[in-house]
């Protein structure tokens, strides 16, 4: 069974969904109270005792004036204000004892505190009491400190200072409501941001992997076509990079791939991710598809953060990649690890004359910028005096780099990128 609060509830929200039919009920109200007041006589002989008087005529107009004037309240609340009062002092002065007319000035002024400022509702508040205390005091046979005048006052007080508060608790309510707003659209942007740099690294790696393998692959599948003929043996060990340089690929594309997989998916992978400690094999790598790499390293005893560790290798996979695409045949390739205090320092060096330097059209360099940037260190890229590439990049060994490994992944901070090409 629907409780009585339970209908005074849904009776509001309906009332609240039509403030017109609100606004006339609650003038029909006042004015039965003002009517059932002008009834009752406050200073019978044994309390307050209704029905022993009965309002003038004049009185009767202006109370049903007042409370028709309160229909208007939210379209034009200090008009009714007005009205309302000077009908309310007219009945204070032409009457004696008064009809309580008063209340439906009390009403405006506390719908005009609850839908203005706190200064408009002190100014309004304080020259309706003035007028109507003052009328109360002055018009009527009673003392001016009789508890009907000072009733007057405190009726009024009590009407700005309870729209006032209305209107603060709206206003802090609006407050509050659009704070939520405003974090649930950080919340989203932060969400679709994340989401964002989590594609760009998953598509980063995906580059590096197999633009390297795939530069292997066809190099060694076109010395297999050129020898196949006439040094069959030569062939068939260039057929042999070419299936290790493909298995590889897949075990590398397996393990980026795998980081999409759900978290209690039992194939996921849990290789370590590489890093400078496969150096050696993947310089031999090249140096099997016919590129002679040195390499120099003076990082001994260095402890990396992952993230570093993994930005370093693929800086140099790439590097060698491009090397390998653009420096022509006989090129020769210098690599470089050298730790310098809190920072790592990679050089990737070739003599190349080949006809094709990098000339911005791809990604190598661009995803090589961005893996610099998001630790905050510096990557120059350009030609040599004389002929050749030069690739240089400063890695910061900072606590900010140890976080950025502990999160298995490093974050692209989205900064200027410079001019690169695809491998």
């Amino acid at each position: 069974m629907t409780s009585l609060a339970d209908r005074c509830a849904g009776a509001r929200r309906r009332l609240r969904r039509h403030p017109a039919a609100f606004d006339g009920a609650l003038a029909l109200a006042v004015l039965l109270c003002m009517a059932a007041a002008s009834f009752t006589d406050p200073h019978g002989p044994h309390g307050p005792t209704f029905g022993t008087r009965a309002p003038e005529p004049l009185s009767a107009v202006l109370m049903v004036l007042a409370a028709s004037a309160l229909v208007l309240r939210r379209r034009k609340p200090f008009a009714v204000l007005g009205a309302t009062t000077a009908l309310a002092v007219l009945e204070l002065v032409a009457e004696d004892p008064a009809a309580p007319v008063a209340m439906s000035a009390v009403v405006a002024l506390f719908t005009v505190a609850a839908h203005t400022d706190r200064p408009t509702t002190l100014r309004a508040g304080l020259l309706t009491m003035a007028l109507l205390t003052g009328a109360a005091m002055l018009c009527s046979t009673l003392p001016w400190y009789s508890q009907e005048n000072l009733g007057v006052l405190a009726w009024s007080g009590l009407a700005a200072a309870g729209g006032d508060a209305v209107r603060s608790r709206r206003a802090f309510v609006d407050a509050i409501r659009e704070r939520a707003e405003r974090a649930e659209r950080t919340r989203e942007e932060e969400a679709r941001r994340r989401v964002a740099e989590e594609r760009l690294r998953i598509a980063r790696d995906l580059h590096d992997v197999v633009a390297h393998h795939i530069a292997l692959v066809n190099v060694q599948a076109g010395v297999a076509a050129h020898v196949m003929d006439r040094r069959p043996d030569q062939a068939r060990e260039a057929l042999a990079h070419v299936r290790q340089a493909g298995r590889s690929a897949l075990e590398e594309l397996r393990a980026t791939v795998g980081l999409l997989r759900q978290s209690d998916d039992p194939e996921a992978p849990t290789e370590p991710a590489p890093g400078l400690g496969l150096l050696t094999e993947l310089a031999g790598s090249f140096g099997r598809a016919g590129l002679a790499v040195e390499v120099a390293r003076a990082d001994e005893g260095v402890s990396l953060p992952a993230a570093v560790d993994l930005a370093a290798y693929r800086i140099i996979q790439e590097s060698l990649t491009n090397v390998h695409k653009h420096a022509g045949a006989g090129a020769r390739a210098e690599v470089s690890v050298v730790s310098v205090g809190d920072t790592l320092e990679i050089t990737v060096l070739d003599d190349g004359t080949g006809a094709a330097p990098p000339d911005g059209s791809g990604h190598g360099l661009i995803g090589m910028r961005e893996r610099v940037t998001a630790f905050g260190g510096v990557l120059t890229a350009g030609p040599r005096h004389g002929g050749g590439f030069r690739v240089q990049a400063i890695l910061p060994l900072t606590a900010r780099a140890a976080r950025l490994g502990a999160a298995g992944r490093p974050v692209p901070a989205g900064g200027p990128a410079g001019t690169g090409e695809d491998a």
